[in-house]
């Protein structure tokens, strides 16, 4: 009779045992690096907009209030305006915009008072300008935009002077720039920019530099990005938006702003139909993007933004053909909070 005997060692099953002391608690530490590496950044709610919802509104910020106003609603183009006080965050009407009703129009700020132009009435793409003086709640008609009737522009300003360029003329993408100045209600074309036509694109501005990027011209999301110095008014190129394979920047319709030195994109469409709500931070002493927390609403282009340096509010917009009218901070160095 052959016996069997017990081939394992218990040396052996201590090995087996010691490896899974080791292992388990690797494994614990791989999923808190993981935790770790969730992005950064938090949207909290603030109050809704009072008015009706809507998308393609000009927008501006003066201080620690920002102004907004026309658009569309899914079935008419508007001429109210609304400011919003960051501080007391709450919503107040003020007189209307006494152009055509129009939306996709731009807006800036120059010695505390708004400008208003350009944009789209459902039939014709636009020229006229206007300019609202906020502590008389009045408006007043200005010259002309010196370039084509367009919808769809970017528009920018230093403290003296307004920069309106890019944008559809209904035939063509454009890519021209202009600067207005107020003392003399006058404009001049720019000459220099040497990026891609666009329409739909984005800006941001740190100090004395706009940064300006996104956008869509002839079907196709663009990948170039510039900055705009405000002193010399010339114009760099910069790394591409697609310069590496883990970001996903490009889109049109977006939102840009900043908060200290950083500058943010958010939202937007990728294409006619997809939407996103995804949020990059860009550091313009690295030429680098990194990935922060998404817009905690659903997804949307044509939503505005307003920021003063230190704070920034993202809202309205459109989803599909759905009209939306909430109203999001954004604390880019806070982890998110769902709650909130």
């Amino acid at each position: 009779m052959v016996t069997k005997t017990n081939t394992s060692s218990p040396t052996i099953s201590v090995f087996r045992i010691a490896i899974l002391i080791v292992v388990i608690p690797l494994l614990i530490s791989c999923s808190n690096d993981d935790d770790d590496d969730e992005l950064l950044g938090n949207w909290v709610d603030r109050s809704i907009f009072d008015g009706t919802p809507r998308s393609g509104a000009f927008y501006f910020t003066i201080g620690n209030k920002g102004y907004m106003g026309t658009g569309y609603d899914g079935d008419d183009r508007l001429t109210d305006v609304w400011e919003y006080d960051m501080e007391g965050n709450f919503w107040s009407q003020l007189v209307s915009f006494p152009g055509t009703p129009r939306s996709s129009a731009v807006g800036f700020t120059v010695n505390g008072n708004g400008y208003v132009g350009l944009g789209y009435d459902g039939d014709n793409e636009l020229r006229d300008f206007y300019r609202l003086n906020i502590s008389a709640n009045t408006w007043d008609v200005l010259s002309d935009f010196g370039g084509s009737a367009r919808r769809g522009a970017l528009a920018f300003n230093s403290t003296t002077n307004g920069y309106v360029g890019t944008g559809f003329d209904g035939d063509n993408d454009k890519k021209d720039f202009w600067r207005y100045e107020p003392s003399n209600d006058s404009w001049t074309e720019l000459v220099g920019f040497g990026g891609n036509k666009r329409r739909d694109g984005t800006t941001f501005t740190i100090d004395n530099n706009v940064y300006l990027g996104t956008g869509v011209s002839n079907g196709l999301n663009l990948t170039d990005f510039w900055v705009f110095n405000l002193d010399s008014e010339t114009w760099s190129p910069l790394l591409d938006l697609d310069d590496d394979d883990d970001y996903s920047i490009v889109r049109n319709n977006a939102v840009g702003f900043a908060v200290g030195d950083k500058g943010y994109i958010s939202t937007g469409a990728f294409s006619t139909t997809g939407g996103t709500v995804s949020t990059w931070e860009y550091n313009p002493s690295t030429d680098l993007w990194e990935e922060k927390t998404e817009y905690e609403g659903i997804v949307r282009q044509g939503a505005i933004g307003f920021y003063n340096g230190s704070r920034a509010f993202v809202g309205l917009g459109r989803s599909g053909t759905l009209y939306l009218d909430d109203n999001r901070e954004f604390f880019p160095n806070q982890e998110e909070d769902e709650d909130d």
